[in-house]
């Protein structure tokens, strides 16, 4: 059942409550965090589909990222104790061919997702000295595991639904979202490190708009070995916030911007953000999987929302997952299509456990029409926008597994 609610409300980018938005960029604990569990999900099945041609049950979601000890100097540091990382969950680790058991390697293959995760985050991370990885992983319970491939008669490749649970997402972006976003972004691009290599990759952005002022707030983690002394630090900051202005000029419209890099800073007694490897993780910040971002990269008080931690959840029938992802992706596509005639849409979408995913017990589509707009036409088109995504399930599961879609 697809319902459709015309809003009343002021799109968030003109209304006068402070819009706040933050993102947790790629080398922050918890994005590390849901990266890895991704990883691992993609890496399982992979080999699954390699090997046994079928999706097998998992739900690697879980993950203890401890932070170590550090001690980082201008020019340097020491690292005293390694940072550990630990993927926790379920998946099939055996499987019947040809009336023998097989074995599946799940924690060798879950520790080689996460080296490479390390691999490609981390310019300054060593993983032979710096991080400790392993995997703790069981298989699944019998009800789930008996639920994942089941299909219903006449719904063609149409898993049922793991759980009941549900997913939201909205568009377009605010100002103040895009903002956020594009700023991480960029300065987490090998573009910017090359142009500023003390910058590290644990960054954190908040915006916070006032009426048509803008306020984005940064932390980023710099990297002692391209530091020699205050004066290189400070310079070093100065560039990211340039940078980050720079991004925020060609976003702001009719906004005025202002960017604040490291305020907690205390320069003259030699309290800065400076770490040895890029990350809060060596010293001060553990992670977990579902405390950043949430599927469409931000974090949004002010938004439709919903605790779902979508990162290492199986791309087959795990409902929280596939849900958070289709409700933004409909509504962009909503946004796109009706542009001009649908300001702002913010969708819901609920299962029941065992239903097929394309069937929801409800998707909820809320939409904020420009005037004069034939409301009956555009929410009949809106509806058949989020159906088809629904339908197009197959396509979505493809590039999940794949990694071309984003979950953090």
């Amino acid at each position: 059942m697809i319902h459709i609610t015309k809003s009343n409300r002021v799109p968030v980018g003109l209304a006068d409550f402070p819009e706040m938005v933050e993102r947790k960029g790629k080398g922050h604990p918890d994005s590390v965090a849901d990266e890895c569990a991704e990883a691992c999900s993609r890496a399982l099945t992979k080999y699954y589909i390699e090997n046994f041609d079928t999706y097998f049950h998992h739900n690697v979601d879980k993950a203890a990222y401890v932070a170590g000890q550090a001690a980082p100097e201008f020019g340097g540091g020491k690292i005293l104790q390694p940072q550990e990382f630990e993927i926790i969950g379920r998946a099939i680790d055996q499987a019947i061919v040809g009336g023998k058991l097989v074995p599946i390697p799940v924690r060798t293959i879950c520790r080689s997702a996460i080296q490479d995760v390390f691999k490609y985050t981390f310019r300054n991370i060593d993983l032979e000295k710096h991080v400790i990885i392993d995997a703790r992983t069981k298989s699944g319970s019998i009800d789930l595991t008996g639920l994942y491939n089941q299909e219903r008669n006449g719904q063609d490749h149409i898993p049922l639904a793991n759980d009941t649970s549900f997913g939201v997402g909205f568009a377009p972006f605010s100002s103040t979202d895009q903002m956020v976003y594009d700023v991480e972004t960029y300065l987490n691009s090998s573009k910017f490190k090359d142009l500023c290599p003390a910058s590290g990759e644990d960054i954190k952005v908040m915006g916070l708009r006032n009426g048509k002022d803008i306020e984005i707030t940064l932390c980023n983690a710099m990297v002692s070995k391209y530091v020699n002394d205050r004066s290189e630090y400070i310079n070093a900051v100065a560039q990211v916030q340039e940078a980050a202005l720079k991004v925020c000029d060609g976003l702001k419209e009719d906004h005025s911007v202002k960017v604040s890099v490291n305020t907690g800073d205390i320069i003259e007694k030699d309290i800065m953000f400076l770490t040895i490897t890029g990350t809060s993780a060596e010293a001060g910040d553990d992670g977990q999987v579902g405390r950043g971002n949430r599927a469409n990269g931000l974090i949004t008080p002010g938004r439709v929302q919903t605790l779902e931690a979508a990162a290492g959840k199986n791309s087959n029938n795990h409902i929280g997952k596939l849900y958070s992802l289709m409700s933004n992706r409909a509504a962009r596509s909503i946004i796109k299509e009706l542009k001009g005639d649908v300001v702002e849409c913010q969708i819901r979408i609920v299962s029941q456990i065992g239903h097929p995913i394309n069937q929801p017990w409800m998707g909820d589509i809320e939409l904020i029409p420009a005037a004069n707009v034939n409301f009956d036409v555009v929410s009949k088109r809106a509806k058949e926008i989020l159906q088809a995504e629904l339908d197009d399930y197959l396509t979505l599961r493809k590039e999940l597994a794949e990694g071309t879609v984003k979950v953090w």
